[in-house]
């Protein structure tokens, strides 16, 4: 097998809101399939698509009814085939989102399994008996809120979800689950697609004690994590599927992991074990939580973003394969979380790029980054769709906070912020539908759009293409040593890249000032080309040279 995702980005697309084909205000396929020459031209390899089976949406599709049929909002299977081969035309694999820790209520198996303790899918799900005063078997909490336990009077039992109550988790101690999961896998794999992102992997095996877990934070549930997270058997399971399924393909996985240490996750990752090529980790996505974990209004303080960062890159180095994300469906927008989304939004948001994409590992670029796009500013809770938000909206509300508090916590951290339709041009709903979008358009794409950034030579957009093409032309970018340049600076995050005799020298500052940076003295010496800035007048490399306000760049260095 090749190792071909090592040179790649991948783009990440959010179905509902990518493109309408149809005005009836949802992303479609046909949407996707209309803009396979746009993602060619930015130069990306793969594309990401999350979940477009068959989902009452009660979590935007991570709640699967049917793995086997395309939601009827986004298209008929006729029409997946159709984009699925206008990808490989244009030079584009696709990775499709896996989601097997949990189905929709509304799948056969579930409705089955629900009946009765003695039907053929009794099994397929984690149930449990009540404590004799009739509560749930333990005290975890369910992510989205609530306990992670429903009860069902027909089987006098409850089932264990730990998302929302609608997304019961399947039982993997069941082989029988198993093989389902693997015959599925196969199907798409045998249609073409090329990998999979793999939701919330780690969680599979739980502790069949299902003990009490430790309180979660101003809350009276325990962490469901506890028990649930590398569980005892998780590695075991893997092991199969990779044996059973994807040693068999040429594809890519990576598997979402929360809750993981990357001394864990190099077992996961680790080529000789035979289990996943790279997993998404969420350590520097904490790094501005605050009392109520993610909703907050903490800024991040850089000196925690590049030390976790760097420490995946080191602790997986000769071990495994690091994912590369600012930005996903589940976070908010970069530039506004990390840069300057108001007057260096343009020189943030590129060199946030330059910083992440000039690591080691794969880029995962989010739809709309490449763009620039900003959270949005909704000004009422009935403007957002996200059910994580909306339920931690009344929870933080009764906990005594004022709506104005929780509304900036929501603001700043929602899931929608990057759910917002993509921006393509000034037409109405920035030409995302003609007709009324499932999600309003953040107002801001009369400036911020695709269609003026093409145009545009300094754009966001043609800084994406440029830094993209880097990976491709040199080794070093994929192969290369990484080390922190003074660590301990308040405003630059700067680290190198050795491969042989060449030294790649990446500076990030994350000040809206100039900034002086210091450098050792064998990184001003040699032949230094400017790879990438993200100014048209960069800083010479030097020993001790300033950098603009959110400057960016990177320089390549020749010994020999």
């Amino acid at each position: 097998m090749s190792d071909w995702w090592k040179k790649s980005t991948v783009y990440q697309v959010y179905p509902q809101s990518f493109k309408d084909s149809n005005g009836d205000g949802i992303g479609d396929l046909p949407g996707i399939t209309e803009k396979m020459g746009y993602l060619q031209q930015l130069g990306i390899n793969a594309i990401w698509l999350n979940p477009i089976y068959q989902s009452p949406l009660v979590d935007n599709g991570y709640d699967i009814s049917d793995y086997y049929k395309i939601n009827p909002i986004y298209g008929t299977m006729a029409d997946f085939k159709t984009m699925l081969k206008a990808a490989h035309e244009h030079g584009i694999k696709l990775i499709m989102d896996l989601v097997v820790n949990h189905t929709s209520d509304q799948h056969h198996w579930f409705k089955e399994s629900k009946k009765s303790r003695n039907n053929p899918f009794s099994d397929y799900y984690i149930w449990r008996d009540p404590k004799p005063d009739g509560s749930a078997p333990n005290n975890w909490g369910a992510s989205f809120g609530g306990s992670a336990w429903e009860y069902v009077p027909e089987r006098g039992q409850y089932y264990l979800h730990l998302y929302a109550p609608q997304q019961p988790d399947l039982n993997w101690e069941n082989p029988k689950v198993r093989q389902e999961i693997y015959a599925m896998m196969c199907f798409w794999f045998d249609m073409g697609v090329n990998g999979f992102r793999m939701d919330t992997i780690n969680l599979l095996s739980k502790d069949q004690s299902f003990p009490d877990a430790p309180l979660m934070p101003n809350s009276q549930y325990g962490t469901a994590y506890a028990g649930s997270a590398n569980g005892p058997r998780i590695h075991e399971f893997l092991r199969e599927m990779n044996r059973e399924v994807l040693s068999k393909y040429d594809v890519m996985t990576v598997g979402e992991t929360p809750h993981t240490t990357a001394d864990e996750a190099a077992l996961y990752v680790d080529p000789k074990r035979h289990e996943l090529n790279m997993v998404f980790q969420f350590e520097h996505m904490h790094v501005d939580y605050g009392e109520f974990g993610r909703y907050s209004t903490v800024r991040f303080k850089l000196s925690d973003l590049r030390a976790s960062m760097a420490h995946w890159q080191t602790s997986l180095a000769n071990r495994g394969w690091n994912s590369l994300f600012l930005n996903n469906h589940d976070q908010p927008r970069m530039v506004s979380r990390f840069g300057d989304d108001q007057k260096f939004r343009v020189q943030s948001a590129k060199m946030l790029a330059i910083i992440l994409h000039l690591q080691q590992g794969t880029p995962f670029v989010f739809q709309g980054e490449e763009l620039g796009m900003t959270n949005v500013k909704f000004n009422s809770i009935e403007q957002f769709r996200d059910l994580e938000a909306k339920n931690n909206f009344h929870s933080l509300l009764a906990k005594g906070l004022s709506e104005d508090e929780v509304m900036k916590m929501i603001r700043h951290k929602s899931r929608d912020n990057s759910r917002t339709p993509m921006q393509w041009n000034t037409s109405a709903n920035a030409g995302f539908t003609k007709g009324t979008p499932w999600i309003e358009t953040n107002p801001n794409y009369d400036t911020i759009n695709a269609a003026s950034e093409i145009e545009n030579r300094d754009s966001v957009f043609n800084f994406y293409k440029g830094l993209i093409s880097l990976r491709s032309k040199y080794d070093i970018i994929t192969d290369g040593r990484f080390d922190l340049i003074n660590p301990n600076d308040s405003a630059i995050f700067g680290f190198t890249r050795k491969l042989g005799n060449q030294i790649l020298v990446v500076l990030g500052s994350f000040m809206n000032a100039k900034v002086k940076a210091e450098l050792p003295d064998e990184l001003a010496t040699g032949d230094a080309k400017l790879l990438i800035g993200n100014y048209g007048t960069p800083a010479k490399l030097a020993t001790r040279m300033y950098l603009k306000p959110y400057e960016g760049v990177a320089y390549l260095i020749n010994h020999g």
